[in-house]
C-alpha cells in the first residue's frame, strides 16, 4: 500500500485555499477594526473571538450532515463548493465597506461590516470540517499520517503564498503617508486563490471514487476494526495503544492516571493557544503601533515564522519518534517563552480526542483576544509578548504532567 502523493496534494487545495483565508482574516480585521472603525482593543477582540465561538458549533454540526450527506459529488464536496463561492462573495464586500466609511463615515457601515462578517464567519464554518475531513475520507487509515503531513504542507503554502503577496502590495514604501489603506485588491488575490483551488478538488478529485477504493484498501488490509475483550468489535477510533502495556483497551476502559493525563494535556493545548493565538491575531496591529512597521513588512515576520514552520515539519516528526512526543513538545514551549520574553525587551529596547482538542484550543482562542484586546486597551501595547510568554510558560509546567500518549507499537 503506498499513499498517491498527486492525489493527496489535489486534496489539499482545499486546506490552502482555507489557510490562505484564516491568514488573512487575521491579518487584516484587526486593522480595520482598529485604524478605519477606531474600535478600541477590547471590542476588537470580542470580534476576532467570534469566529472560534462560532466554531464550537458549526465545526461538528457541518461535519455531522456531511458525514450523512448523498449526493452525487459526494459527501464533502457539496459544501465545498457552495461554501467556497459564498465565502468569496462575502469576503469581497468586506474591503468595499471597509472604503467606503474611510470616505464617508456612519454607524450604519459600521453594522452592515459586522453583519456581512458575522455571515462570512457562518459559512466559513460551514464548509471547514467537511474540507478537512475529505483526506480521511479517500485515504486508507494506515496512510493518513503521510497524507497529513501533505495536507499540512499544503495549508503553510496557503498562508506563505498570502504573505508574499500582501508584503510586496503593501510594503511601507506603497502605504507610506496614505490615510487609508485599501486592502480590495488583496481580498481579490485571495479570492482567485479560493477559487482556483475549488476548481482543482471539483474536477480533479472524484470523491466518491476515492472514498470507495480507501474502504476496500482498509478492508483489504484488516484496519477495520479491533475486537475487544468483552468479544465485540470495535472501530478503530474506539481503541487506543496503552503507552505502558503496549496492549490494545478501549477508550471507555481508561485508567485513572491516564485520564489524568489527558486532562492535563488538554490544559496545556489551553494554554498554548492562548499565548500563541494572542500574538498571531494582534500581530500586525502591535507591529504598526510599537515599531511603526507596514502591513507588509509585519507580514513578512509572519512570512518567516510559516516558513520555519515548513522546515520544522518532518525533522519535529522524525525528532519526536526518536526522543519522544512530550520532550519534542516541552522544548518547542521553551524555545516559544524565550521568543516571546526576547520580543517583549525588543519592544523595551526599539520603541472525540479531535473533539476534545478543537473544544479546548477553540475555547483558548475565544478568550485570548479579548483578554489581550482588554490589556492592550488598559495596560498598554507592551505587555503582548509577556502575556505571550505567561501562558506558554503555563502550558510548559502542565505538560509537566502528562505521563501517558507517547507512540507505541502494538507486538
Amino acid at each position: 500500500m503506498k499513499l498517491k502523493i498527486g492525489q493527496t496534494v489535489r486534496v489539499g487545495f482545499a486546506f490552502l485555499s482555507i489557510s490562505a483565508f484564516w491568514q488573512m482574516y487575521n491579518t487584516i480585521i484587526p486593522l480595520i477594526l482598529t485604524n478605519t472603525f477606531h474600535m478600541n482593543e477590547t471590542i476588537s477582540g470580542v470580534i476576532m473571538a467570534l469566529d472560534n465561538v462560532l466554531a464550537l458549533f458549526l465545526l461538528p454540526m457541518f461535519g455531522t450532515i456531511s458525514d450523512n450527506c448523498k449526493s452525487s459529488m459526494g459527501k464533502r464536496k457539496p459544501f465545498i463548493l457552495f461554501g467556497t463561492i459564498a465565502a468569496v462573495i462575502l469576503s469581497l464586500l468586506l474591503p468595499l465597506i471597509d472604503n467606503s466609511y474611510s470616505y464617508a463615515p456612519s454607524m450604519g457601515k459600521i453594522y452592515l461590516f459586522i453583519i456581512v462578517l458575522c455571515m462570512l464567519l457562518v459559512v466559513m464554518g460551514t464548509y471547514r470540517s467537511p474540507a478537512v475531513a475529505l483526506m480521511p475520507d479517500i485515504t486508507p487509515k494506515p496512510l493518513r499520517s503521510q497524507a497529513n503531513a501533505i495536507i499540512n504542507l499544503m495549508g503553510a503554502l496557503g498562508g506563505i503564498a498570502y504573505l508574499l503577496i500582501s508584503a510586496f502590495l503593501y510594503s511601507k514604501s506603497r502605504t507610506k503617508g496614505l490615510k487609508h489603506v485599501d486592502y480590495l485588491p488583496i481580498f481579490m488575490i485571495v479570492s482567485l486563490i479560493m477559487i482556483a483551488a475549488l476548481l482543482i478538488v471539483m474536477f480533479t478529485v472524484n470523491e466518491r471514487k476515492l472514498s470507495e477504493a480507501a474502504n476496500v484498501a482498509d478492508t483489504e488490509s484488516g484496519s477495520s476494526g479491533a475486537v475487544s475483550h468483552d468479544g465485540h468489535k470495535q472501530k478503530p477510533e474506539e481503541i487506543m495503544i496503552d503507552s505502558t502495556t503496549s496492549k490494545v483497551v478501549s477508550k471507555k476502559d481508561f485508567p485513572s492516571d491516564v485520564k489524568k493525563s489527558l486532562a492535563f494535556l488538554l490544559v496545556s493545548i489551553a494554554f498554548w493557544f492562548i499565548s500563541y493565538n494572542a500574538v498571531t491575531t494582534w500581530f500586525t496591529t502591535y507591529a504598526n503601533a510599537k515599531w511603526s512597521m507596514s502591513f507588509g513588512r509585519a507580514n513578512t515576520c509572519l512570512l518567516v515564522a510559516n516558513g520555519g514552520a515548513i522546515l520544522c515539519y518532518l525533522p519535529i516528526g522524525w525528532l519526536s519518534g526518536k526522543f519522544g512526543r512530550k520532550k519534542m513538545i516541552l522544548s518547542g514551549i521553551t524555545i516559544m517563552t524565550i521568543s516571546f520574553i526576547a520580543s517583549f525587551i525588543y519592544t523595551f529596547t526599539i520603541g472525540k480526542f479531535t473533539g476534545l482538542y478543537y473544544t479546548f484550543s477553540m475555547a483558548a482562542q475565544i478568550v485570548t483576544p479579548v483578554a489581550t484586546g482588554w490589556l492592550m486597551h488598559y495596560v498598554g501595547y507592551n505587555v503582548l509578548f509577556i502575556y505571550a510568554a505567561i501562558f506558554m510558560a503555563a502550558a510548559f509546567f502542565s505538560m509537566q504532567f502528562v505521563k501517558h500518549g507517547e507512540a507505541v507499537i502494538a507486538k
